[in-house]
């Protein structure tokens, strides 16, 4: 199995690396490709070291099997013939063909079969949000039909890259120190405050990474849900977490959910209030958040699942149930997901 990387040396990327590792994931051959400010980087995986090439157009990608692309929408639409010419599955982690009627959307927990129909090689990454919102959504789905779906979004500067995160921590550092702080990534400094904004604003009033949640929503579940979304960038360092109400066709009992949620695939239930009271999280295990009473950001970074907890009913809503998440934006909301994708198509033998 020949796999690239393009755009090796950003977050994901370097995310990519790590999920390929730690999932053991059949690497015969690797190449890394970037901009001209990273060729020429060099990283170390498993053991053997590996110089990034200059992302160009050419014949590169001949004999690659998997290409994962994580550069931005500008660079996968400019280079996703090259990637693709000589049988590569383009797995493209950019917004650039989400949308596109001939480009499958998928989250393995949901709609892998969607990645075997893709007539031209691209099998499009969703958004984070939409990916931790969805596989908690799958199993409420199976005991009724979801109609509608109000979320609000609390995103790490994980979600705007590297760069961001660095960012954040010099914010507070300048801060903490009587300096005024850098604000380069976001529109506003960011430590000690949220931002109500992610993406830029439409005509509608909703900026494009809530229409994202919208539109991903129904391509993924093959659902005519709508899907309302508040998104907000929090200064957490990394992984992202969501508030979701949803209504149902039939009421769901509060158990019968929360035993249908802890079942499903790649999540984790954590959900026991009782615990809250004196120092509810002095016996947490950052590794399994065992202990803990309700899921946090602060847990649940570099987990696999995404986690869930205060599941109860709506009391606004006879046919509504309310509950938060929590989900590493860089891995399950982008890196692992893709890995998992092409682990599904290795295993139903569907590469080239």
């Amino acid at each position: 199995m020949k796999v690239a990387i393009v755009g090796a040396s950003g977050a994901v990327g370097q995310e990519f690396l790590r999920v390929l590792d730690e999932r053991n994931f059949p690497v015969d051959e690797l190449v890394l490709f970037g901009s001209t400010r990273s060729a020429g980087t060099k990283y170390t995986f498993r053991g053997k070291e590996y110089e990034v090439k200059l992302l160009q157009h050419g014949n590169d990608f001949k004999g690659v099997d998997i290409a994962f692309t994580s550069a931005g929408a500008g660079t996968s639409k400019e280079f996703a013939e090259d990637i693709t010419k000589y049988g590569a599955v383009m797995i493209d982690n950019s917004s650039a063909f989400r949308m596109d009627a001939d480009v499958p959307l998928v989250v393995p927990e949901c709609n892998a079969e969607d990645a075997l129909n893709r007539p031209r090689g691209i099998i499009a990454n969703p958004n984070c949000t939409t990916i931790m919102m969805v596989v908690v959504l799958q199993p409420i789905e199976k005991l009724s039909h979801i109609n509608r779906i109000h979320i609000a979004s609390y995103q790490s500067a994980s979600g705007a890259g590297a760069a961001a995160m660095a960012e954040l921590q010099q914010q507070y550092k300048s801060l903490a120190e009587g300096e005024d702080p850098t604000v380069n990534k976001f529109a506003y400094q960011l430590a000690y405050n949220v931002i109500p904004q992610i993406d830029v604003f439409q005509d509608n009033g909703y900026t494009k990474e809530e229409m994202k949640m919208f539109n991903e929503t129904k391509k993924i579940m093959h659902t005519d849900a709508r899907c309302s979304a508040m998104c907000v960038r929090i200064s957490s360092l990394r992984a992202h977490s969501e508030a979701v109400w949803v209504e149902t066709d039939e009421p769901i009992d509060v158990e019968a959910a929360k035993k249908a949620i802890a079942a499903a695939d790649g999540v984790t239930l954590v959900d026991d209030i009782a615990k809250v009271g004196a120092k509810a999280n002095a016996d947490a295990n950052a590794e399994t958040m065992e202990g803990l009473p309700y899921p946090m950001p602060l847990f649940a970074a570099g987990k696999d699942d995404v986690y869930v907890g205060r599941v109860r009913k709506d009391l606004a809503n006879d046919n509504g149930l309310t509950f938060w998440l929590t989900g590493d934006q860089i891995k399950k909301g982008a890196a692992l997901n893709a890995v998992q994708i092409a682990e599904y198509l290795i295993k139903v033998g569907n590469v080239k």
